[in-house]
């Protein structure tokens, strides 16, 4: 069953989009799918700089660019232009949410701050995204994902504990900092049922990347240094990781004292381990990983994935097949939850695009891909006369001008 727009979470919210690459695109695709309307402002010429990254979909898109832009609309303008300028000053008076990420005091330059764009709707939440604390010293420095995964010490703790500090292979920081700043916006959202004001909300790339250290940045406060790095196990449960059975990698993840009993004595038949006092509680399990890992090692080495994985389940201890990221995306569960769907494009050979769908269900409903990956601009013409009211002549004045 199709879901009706109108039933959506955030139909009627508007959004408009002046931020590239990830982290604040994310944050409005998250709002996108949600059911907001959004409308992504891009360059005439370049777009954003992400239709330039990986592999190529169509004539204006990447996969890098569709992973980030589903359930948008592109209108170019050239926000250097007096022209360009004025329309999203005019678009920010009938929108619920205004997103940017330019290098720090860009949006003020060019007349898009948050005090301007407020004087005149004053409704409007703000959401502003940079690099570092833009209150502090570094406020002008630009921010990288890559970067700040190496400042907050994410990289440290990522990675085998004999090999160098380790990046994730997403770009987490950016990532995390979209759905941060997404939850902010619906907080602000929420807020102004009750006080009829918008906000101007900052968000940073170093304040998010560090909160992502979790209990590994405590434990680093704690225990006065870093703690190891402990690469595909866990730094504080035992056994808990990726193991090689005889026929290809898993994941077993033993969470209690009740489970590695059931683990030793009827998925590797080692009932002298369950039986051992050095492996009695979890905290023994870690204290003592040097002896207890290897005789785990070689016990599931020995067997084939598919009976431990039977072993495991039956005991009702969580496991699964380590899988190729195209197996993951291909398997019956992905298929089946609906996760990867098929939009139109006119530019492919298929005559059609692979576009993540939002995870979000509400009552039993996956939220939809309601808008493809735009094509750059594709949107220009219809949202300007749609919500501005200009004129087939006023876009070719415009569009001759480069504004559009």
């Amino acid at each position: 069953m199709q879901t009706d727009k109108n039933s959506l979470p955030l139909s009627g919210v508007r959004v408009l989009d002046l931020s590239r690459v990830l982290a604040g695109p994310w944050s409005a695709m998250v709002l996108g799918d949600l059911g907001a309307e959004v409308i992504k402002i891009e360059h005439p010429d370049r777009g954003d700089d992400t239709r330039d990254w990986g592999v190529r979909v169509g004539k204006t898109e990447t996969a890098y660019f569709n992973s980030v832009n589903r359930n948008k609309r592109s209108i170019t303008l050239d926000l250097q232009t007096p022209e360009g300028q004025q329309i999203v000053r005019e678009l920010a008076k009938t929108s619920d949410i205004v997103v940017q990420n330019f290098k720090f005091g860009g949006a003020e330059k060019l007349g898009l701050g948050y005090e301007q764009l407020s004087a005149e709707n004053p409704r409007l939440i703000y959401c502003s995204i940079s690099g570092y604390d833009r209150t502090g010293p570094e406020a002008k420095r630009p921010g990288y994902d890559l970067v700040v995964q190496g400042e907050t010490g994410l990289m440290a703790m990522n990675g085998e504990a004999d090999q160098p500090p380790l990046k994730f292979g997403v770009a987490a920081v950016d990532l995390f900092t979209g759905m941060y700043s997404a939850q902010a916006m619906l907080a602000a959202l929420y807020e102004r049922e009750r006080t009829g004001r918008g906000r101007h909300i900052e968000m940073a790339l170093f304040d998010c990347g560090l909160m992502i250290t979790a209990y590994y940045g405590l434990e680093a406060l704690l225990i006065g240094e870093d703690p190891p790095r402990y690469g595909n196990a866990h730094p504080s449960i035992v056994p808990y990781g990726v193991f090689d059975a005889a026929d290809g990698p898993l994941v077993i993840t033993v969470g209690n004292n009740a489970q590695f009993e059931r683990f030793c004595r009827e998925v590797i038949e080692r009932a002298d381990l369950a039986d051992d006092a050095r492996y009695k509680t979890n905290i023994l399990r870690g204290q003592n990983r040097d002896t207890l890992v290897p005789e785990l090692t070689r016990e599931l080495g020995s067997r084939p994935r598919k009976l431990l994985l039977e072993r495991l389940a039956r005991a009702g201890i969580p496991c699964g097949e380590v899988a190729g990221l195209r197996e993951a995306l291909l398997s019956p569960r992905a298929t089946l939850g609906g996760l990867v769907t098929q939009q139109p494009h006119p530019h492919t050979e298929s005559g059609t695009t692979p576009v993540l769908a939002p995870p979000w269900r509400f009552d039993g409903e996956r939220m939809p891909v309601r808008h493809a990956p735009p094509q750059l601009g594709e949107g220009t013409q219809e949202v300007l006369q749609s919500m501005l009211g200009y004129s087939a002549e006023q876009l070719a004045g415009l569009k001759e001008k480069g504004v559009i």
